[in-house]
Order: structure tokens, then sequence, then C-alpha cells
């Protein structure tokens, strides 16, 4: 039985290091699952809108991928798309770092949020 949206939303709040401030804002979670997470700012980026794009390319391809392989299409063919869908994700993978570490990561740098780098070395140690 799959929830609606509304049942899964949680609003809640990050204190700020000044304890006066807070930054609120609702996470939609999975089976109403809370999720950690030790921001202080809004995820606005310079370059979402690249990432969307890229991310909705890659969708596309990954798609025809599918079609190629419903269709029985030369394995090796297949594989050289795969190898290709790859590198598109990659890429992304890096433009969401990159900016990350422009807007996140030098915030945490200046409020000295260590939480925030930690998730980012957890993070990389996962990519990598």
């Amino acid at each position: 039985m799959q929830e609606s949206n509304q049942e899964n939303k949680k609003a809640h709040i990050h204190p700020l290091k000044d304890k006066e401030n807070v930054h609120k804002h609702e996470q939609i979670g999975e089976h109403n699952q809370e999720h950690a997470h030790g921001h202080t700012h809004s995820h606005t980026h310079k370059e979402t809108k690249a990432v969307l794009n890229r991310m909705a390319r890659l969708m596309g391809h990954l798609e025809s991928v599918k079609r190629m392989v419903e269709e029985g299409r030369d394995c090796s063919e297949v594989l050289i798309q795969i190898a290709a869908v790859r590198s598109a994700l990659d890429g992304v993978s890096r433009i969401i770092l990159k900016d990350h570490i422009d807007h996140c990561i030098k915030e945490a740098v200046e409020e000295n949020d260590m939480e925030t780098i930690e998730n980012l070395k957890k993070a990389i140690d996962k990519f990598i």
C-alpha cells in the first residue's frame, strides 16, 4: 500500500549555530522515515538547472538502452551505450560535487560545521 506524499511530509527545524535563528522546511520521505541531515541552507544552487537538464537527457538515454535490450540488439552496442550513460552520470556527479563545494562546503567551513564536512567525506567514500 502506497502512502500519499501528504502523509509522508515531515516539517522539521534546524537550529543554527547561534540558536536564535532556525531553518525550517518539509522533507518528504518514503514510509514516513525521518531523514537526518545537517545543512542550514536551502538547496538551490547555481547549477541546478544544468543538472536537471542533464538528468533528463540521461533518463532518455537509459530508456533507449532499455529498448535496445528489449529489441535484442547486439550486446556490444548495448555495452557501449551503457558506458556512455555511465560517463554522462559521472559528469552530472562532478557538477553536483563542485556546486556542493562552492556553496555548502564553503559555508560549512566558514561556520565551522564539521558535521557537513564529515557528511561530504562519507558521500565521497560511497561515491568512489
